[in-house]
């Protein structure tokens, strides 16, 4: 018995890795603060978890439609035209057990061998892996520090080809918290207008976690022309801190949604009928409770940035949003630790950040650009600035 030719094809999430071994020192009793988890340090809100409870009082424990109830989908449907100025029908959304799975249907449901998806890199770790997985080629773009992070309609034009399918926009960003204006997306979408075949996966799963009065967009809003061929992808994950709850969902054509459907329904079936309810809670719930959390986060924020840019060797810009620096450290490669090892990439590099400060990240190599790393902030100010200490005098003994 093998593996699988398509399971060959990718690699275990690096991020969840990190987050794997700080949780094995962690219970080994080391002191080790974990920078590495995509997760809101912040509980999921009161009134959230009340519509859940509800919920399996009233006995709602029981299959629902496969891609979510129909109370869920009004609820999105809702938010879509509230936030986003997008109308959509029911039938043209899905549900899913999480963000990665609304990903992954549609990118299982829609790519074969030959097709090509663009991907800005940085990038998501999941994306590449899961357009291998279908048996497709994923074309990393360039969107570095010298374009602030974010794909350029130069380098998309140059990326396209007559066998693109897709290309991902994911803004604010994973991982480095760059969000595209929307004069952005509108030059984006000049160049996807003279590209018809060519579809657009919008991630937003941080669209509310933004700061400084930046304000969000997504292209299906601010290019309209985009609309037919445009899949908006959001979440509960982020904004109302459900990441266990596992609930994404994806505004698209209807053709598409039922396709998704179609393998979700050979794969998980419904998403968990206890968290649909909560979600539809947290979609149509009061929201004031963002403005606050998104002030915490800009601190953390701040914080982390000042204290980065002090290294010398180390320089971090300031993100708009998400909740994720992405500091690069090109003179520190090559550099010597006390012990003897030289850091020969950024993967030696927070190697050496967790032997030896206790603190963990994920390097830049898992999302396409080096020599970075990925640090979440999304935890204490007593833990990042702790953690910050330990970078500075990690970074100061290497010779």
């Amino acid at each position: 018995m093998n593996t699988s030719a398509a399971l060959d094809r990718i690699s275990p999430s690096p991020t969840l890795g990190v987050t794997a071994r700080v949780n094995e020192l962690k219970r080994a009793g080391v002191d080790v603060i974990g920078l590495g988890a995509g997760e809101p340090d912040f509980d999921t809100p009161d009134f959230v978890k009340a519509a859940a409870i509800e919920a399996i009082r009233r006995g709602q424990t029981k299959y629902t439609n496969v891609d979510g109830t129909a109370e869920l989908k009004e609820a999105i449907v809702a938010k879509f035209a509230r936030d986003n100025h997008l109308t959509y029908r029911p039938d043209q959304i899905s549900v899913n057990v999480g963000g990665k799975h609304t990903l992954f249907n549609a990118l299982v449901a829609t790519v074969e061998a030959g097709d090509e998806v663009v991907i800005p890199a940085p990038y998501w770790v999941s994306y590449p892996d899961i357009v291998q997985f279908a048996g497709g080629t994923p074309v990393i773009a360039p969107a570095g520090p010298e374009q602030a992070y974010k794909l350029s309609p130069e380098a998309l034009e140059a990326a396209i080809t007559p066998r693109t399918k897709w290309v991902i926009l994911n803004s604010p960003s994973n991982p480095t918290g760059a969000a595209y204006s929307a004069d952005e997306l509108k030059a984006l979408g000049e160049v996807l207008l003279r590209h018809p075949q060519v579809w657009v996966l919008a991630d937003d799963m941080y669209e509310h976690i933004v700061y400084d009065g930046f304000r969000f967009a997504t292209i299906a809003e601010v290019v309209p022309d985009l609309y037919e061929r445009t899949l908006t992808v959001n979440g509960c994950s982020k904004a109302y801190s459900m990441t266990g709850w596992r609930i994404g969902y994806a505004g698209g054509a209807p053709w598409l949604i039922k396709a998704m459907a179609k393998l979700q329904s050979q794969s998980t079936s419904n998403p968990c009928s206890v968290a649909q309810a909560a979600a539809v809670a947290a979609l149509t719930g009061d929201q004031s409770f963002l403005a606050a959390r998104n002030e915490a986060f800009r601190v953390r924020r701040d914080l982390v940035v000042s204290a980065l840019n002090a290294i010398p060797g180390m320089t971090c810009p300031t993100p708009e949003g998400a909740f994720y620096v992405y500091p690069s450290f090109a003179p520190l490669i090559g550099k010597t630790t006390p012990k003897g090892v030289v850091i020969a990439d950024d993967e030696a590099f927070v190697t050496y950040l967790l032997d030896e400060a206790r603190v963990a990240a994920v390097q830049g190599a898992a999302f396409g650009l080096s020599p970075a790393m990925r640090i979440s902030y999304a935890t204490s100010d007593a833990l990042l600035t702790e953690a910050c200490a330990r970078i500075a005098e990690a970074c100061a003994a290497l010779r």
